[in-house]
């Protein structure tokens, strides 16, 4: 059985939405690892979380606009607007990624470690995410429908 929301599938949504979540994973995991390999220490690791975190959103936000809420508005306005919201509704999710990884990262001291608490992480922030966007931020998209509800 296959639900419906507008016009998608919800399993064609769930599987967009994963494979853009496991994009915009290796894109901040990839942006990660450039600033780590610039030194080492706190600050570094901050840098890195922080910048890995940016590219992240900005990518996410490329992808789910376009090919989960079917956002096809335009205008820097709308844009800024739209992407503040998203922003916004990711500030408690970031707490869940960074947080996960932070605790992988001081428990076990190993890259793949603090990388398995990101992906964990941002799995779980990523769930949390669809639902905040899909309420308050694209509400007037064709596939959800007003209010995405």
């Amino acid at each position: 059985m296959t639900i419906r929301l507008g016009s998608m599938a919800v399993s064609s949504i769930l599987l967009r939405y994963v494979a853009f979540a496991v994009i915009a994973t290796l894109a901040n995991l990839g942006a990660q690892r450039i600033v780590l390999s610039l030194g080492e220490g706190v600050a570094i690791f901050v840098a890195a979380v922080f910048w890995g975190t940016l590219v992240g959103l900005v990518v996410k936000y490329m992808l789910d606009k376009r090919w989960i809420f079917a956002d096809h508005s335009t205008g820097l306005a709308n844009h800024g607007r739209k992407f503040s919201l998203y922003t916004a509704m990711g500030i408690v999710t970031t707490a869940i990624f960074w947080g996960s990884e932070t605790l992988f990262w001081l428990l076990w001291k190993t890259d793949l470690m603090r990388e398995t608490g990101a992906v964990l992480g941002l799995g779980i922030g990523y769930f949390v995410k669809f639902r905040l966007d899909r309420r308050y931020v694209f509400t007037d998209g064709p596939a959800l429908g007003a209010g995405g509800r």
